[in-house]
């Protein structure tokens, strides 16, 4: 069996539309207090752009 406890899921929301199209998992011990920032394709806005990471999912 997999272990569990060292990923979190994650939701990727979009720095410029602000709507959450991603869902992702990341390391908590790796990444303790580093916010996850990702290039991304936004659906809404129809071109790449920054994706961070947020806690809350929808």
């Amino acid at each position: 069996m997999a272990k569990k406890g060292a990923r979190e899921i994650v939701g990727l929301v979009c720095s410029v539309c602000k709507s959450q199209n991603y869902v992702t998992t990341r390391n908590k011990v790796n990444m303790e207090n580093v916010k996850l920032e990702v290039m991304k394709f936004c659906n809404k806005c129809h071109k790449k752009t920054s994706h961070k990471e947020t806690a809350k999912l929808k």
